[in-house]
């Protein structure tokens, strides 16, 4: 998953808006205008289209944490360079609050199997033996499990492509 797609697709889950988008990077020290948050969420193949950095993306996140928690004491936590998608899924777990279990149950709404071993081999620090790099398929999965969690369940699709004649 690209950046921009998880954007999009925390923009769509929690509902916010431009404004809202722009006082989540203000949380975590950044001062982003509206025509980035519109260029960030544009399609890939649209003209005014821009990638979205690990570094912005990180920044979100931590403005997502400190919306959802509120600001901790001390110094704030520095967006990182460099994110995975280990990262974004741990940063997700501690925005919103969630246990592993929670997690589980998330991907379970999204048809996703996962099993507690396996979520917290996603957790670990890389140089463990038991680490376990996070697939765009779980956060996905996961990402589309929070969207149901948050505003319903999917769209059940028709079975057959053509109309029914009644």
């Amino acid at each position: 998953m690209t950046n921009n797609d998880v954007l999009r697709r925390l923009r769509f889950i929690f509902d916010f808006d431009d404004a809202k988008m722009i006082k989540i990077f203000a949380l975590a020290g950044a001062e982003v205008r509206r025509g980035h948050i519109i260029s960030w969420l544009l399609k890939e193949d649209e003209k005014s289209y821009q990638e979205c950095n690990d570094k912005m993306l990180a920044t979100f996140l931590n403005g997502l944490i400190n919306e959802k928690r509120g600001k901790r004491d001390g110094p704030q936590p520095k967006a990182e360079h460099s994110l995975t998608n280990n990262l974004i899924l741990k940063k997700l777990k501690i925005a919103l609050n969630l246990q592993s279990d929670d997690i589980i149950n998330i991907l379970n709404l999204a048809d996703y199997e996962l099993s507690l071993s396996e979520l917290g081999s996603f957790f670990r620090k890389p140089g463990h033996r038991n680490y376990r790099q996070c697939k765009d398929q779980v956060l996905r999965n996961f990402l589309m499990g929070l969207q149901i969690q948050q505003r319903g369940q999917k769209e059940k699709k028709p079975d057959s492509i053509w109309p029914s004649r009644n």
